[in-house]
């Protein structure tokens, strides 16, 4: 150390574990400035307690904090207002990690595709009977926010004494794919018989030609099926039905859960694409 007071940017940057490129880089956004700077030379000069500023930095970077937000969080003296940014970040990271465990599995079925491997999703042309459903419909932020809606309708449900008489699943109804606000209906089959009261609603499915993809696999398939259903109708000449929201309710795209979430095993899902 030159001085007893003070530390040299190289001596900050050994003992905080911070670059001296990221030192320079958080002093020029203000963020973490030395405490003097030689006129002469540039040369940084930082004290000692400045340490501890540096580590909260240092962690809040570790976690995905842009400089710009570490400056904010810094600024804050509430607690809670700290805690509540990490949240947050916390809940983005997990949302990040998602996104990799999809993108993960799609790689692995494309590499099983390549090998000509068993594939988890098989495609068919086939008849889907009639049915009664109980449906509640709602606007939920992503389509892997579902469960918001599940858990809403289960309880509703219960309170209405409706019992369901076969695996249930969500209808789709803005005929196009959206990266946020889908407008869906989760449902349940039940008896001819079965009347409800609001929220929930009856939708008598026609009987009606579609085609299946039958995943048996993680959820983050359905993308695939799609294309997969796609391929399969230009291939056999077949032509899909405008699920539209103007379109009737039986030529919407739908899937049908074949397992409960949490059953033992890989899930296993039907997505239904009907015909014109």
């Amino acid at each position: 150390m030159t001085t007893t007071q003070h530390l040299t940017i190289g001596e900050f940057s050994s003992l905080s574990r911070i670059s001296i490129r990221m030192l320079r880089h958080y002093d020029e956004h203000g963020l973490l400035r030395p405490d003097s700077v030689d006129q002469a030379t540039g040369y940084r000069r930082y004290l000692p307690e400045q340490l501890a500023d540096a580590a909260q930095i240092r962690r809040l970077r570790d976690v995905g904090f842009s400089v710009s937000a570490i400056a904010a969080v810094i600024a804050t003296a509430d607690e809670e207002a700290y805690r509540r940014a990490l949240t947050l970040q916390r809940a983005s990271l997990l949302r990040e990690r998602d996104g990799v465990e999809e993108r993960l599995v799609l790689i692995d079925q494309l590499i099983r595709s390549k090998e000509n491997a068993m594939d988890a999703i098989t495609v068919s042309h086939t008849t889907i009977p009639a049915a009664r459903v109980v449906a509640l419909r709602g606007v939920i932020p992503t389509y892997t926010d579902e469960g918001l809606l599940w858990q809403r309708f289960m309880p509703e449900l219960g309170r209405q004494s409706l019992r369901p008489i076969g695996p249930g699943g969500v209808i789709e109804h803005d005929g196009e794919y959206r990266e946020s606000d889908p407008d869906v209906s989760v449902w349940v089959p039940v008896g001819a018989d079965v009347t409800v009261e609001e929220p929930l609603e009856i939708i008598d499915l026609p009987e009606q030609t579609a085609v299946v993809a039958t995943i048996v696999g993680p959820y983050s398939l359905i993308t695939e099926a799609h294309s997969r259903i796609a391929e399969y109708a230009q291939a056999q000449g077949l032509t899909l039905a405008d699920g539209g929201p103007e379109a009737p309710i039986g030529d919407r795209n739908r899937n049908r859960y074949l397992t409960e979430p949490g059953t033992a095993g890989d899930p296993v899902t039907e997505v239904i694409m009907p015909l014109a």
